[in-house]
């Protein structure tokens, strides 16, 4: 999950932005090239930043959470989505493949060991990357914590935040025929995938407005809409993976391999009214993996963009330099 914001606030200090001084498309196999990009400092602490969605892309604004004269920020778009080709495609596009990804991008660019930056679907990601390269990670730090269970994926798709928004959740429902409405993420699957153009694109725009309206607690651009291409692989690519369960092997499966990032230092930075994620992942998340902070922002909600949640993700990204150099 997680729907990008270019929004700005006056109230936070966020750093100027930083050009990258490497831009690439990197083959990764399967027919699939992805855009990464580096910039900051060459020979700065190495932090990979993993967006969220899955299909969200990365943005430039993400590389102002990072002091440029410190870190050597990695920005990626996933398989499929940004700059990444081909757009919308699921094909060999899982988790897994993002994770192979990710190693691979680690190996091009002859990184021993960097720290994890992501948030929402990019917290989940950050999560399994660890799980399975704990050796390969100096700290994690996570927002909006989504754990990829069905319990967050019925909080959403099945009527839970509906129950705080019912206008825009009945503007969600409301474009499928009720007698599909009990499982509306499958709903979803077949206009999303229908193959026509137009329609996909329609469809689209309802599931990703549905997100929107609930990612920040100023819900005034709720009703805006995202240019069609962008739209159209954000949708198609979420969809695709909540459809397969984020592709783990069984529900809870991240919570139950949180033994293998037990040594490893991190932080949570959860809203307190975040209605995408709600704060009880992240707490349970905090209670099984011992090393971590867990850090509940009050008066917040899930986006990265929300100014309090932009102040406690720079402190500690201030905090780790002091202690890495």
């Amino acid at each position: 999950m997680d729907k990008n914001s270019d929004q700005k606030s006056t109230m936070v200090q966020l750093y100027p932005p930083i050009d990258p001084f490497e831009q690439r498309m990197l083959n990764v196999g399967n027919g699939h090239t992805i855009y990464v990009e580096q910039c900051g400092k060459p020979n700065g602490i190495p932090v990979i930043v993993l967006h969220g969605g899955p299909g969200a892309g990365c943005s430039p604004t993400m590389r102002r959470y990072f002091d440029p004269q410190k870190y050597r920020v990695i920005l990626f778009d996933q398989r499929g989505c940004g700059r990444s080709r081909p757009h919308a495609s699921v094909t060999h596009n899982t988790t897994w493949h993002l994770i192979d990804d990710i190693e691979k991008i680690r190996k091009t660019l002859r990184i021993s060991q960097w720290c994890i930056f992501g948030g929402s679907w990019g917290a989940t990601l950050a999560l399994l990357y660890a799980q399975a390269y704990s050796d390969k990670v100096l700290n994690l730090i996570l927002r909006g914590i989504f754990l990829m269970t069905k319990s967050e994926l019925d909080w959403f798709y099945a009527g839970g935040a509906g129950k705080f928004w019912p206008n825009f959740w009945n503007r969600f429902i409301s474009v499928i025929p009720q007698e599909e409405q009990s499982d509306l993420i499958a709903a979803y699957h077949r206009r999303l995938f229908c193959n026509n153009i137009s329609e996909e694109i329609r469809f689209a725009q309802e599931w990703a407005n549905w997100e929107n309206t609930l990612a920040s607690m100023d819900t005034m651009h709720a009703s805006m809409s995202s240019p069609k291409g962008y739209v159209r692989a954000f949708s198609r690519l979420e969809n695709h993976y909540f459809l397969n369960n984020g592709f783990l092997e069984f529900d809870g499966y991240i919570l139950s391999c949180i033994h293998k990032i037990e040594s490893i230092p991190g932080i949570i930075v959860q809203g307190r009214y975040d209605m995408i994620c709600p704060p009880t992942s992240a707490y349970q998340l905090s209670q099984f993996w011992p090393s971590c902070k867990l850090r509940i922002i009050e008066n917040a909600g899930h986006a990265l963009s929300e100014p309090s949640i932009s102040v406690a993700l720079i402190d500690y990204m201030n905090q780790i330099s002091e202690e890495l150099t």
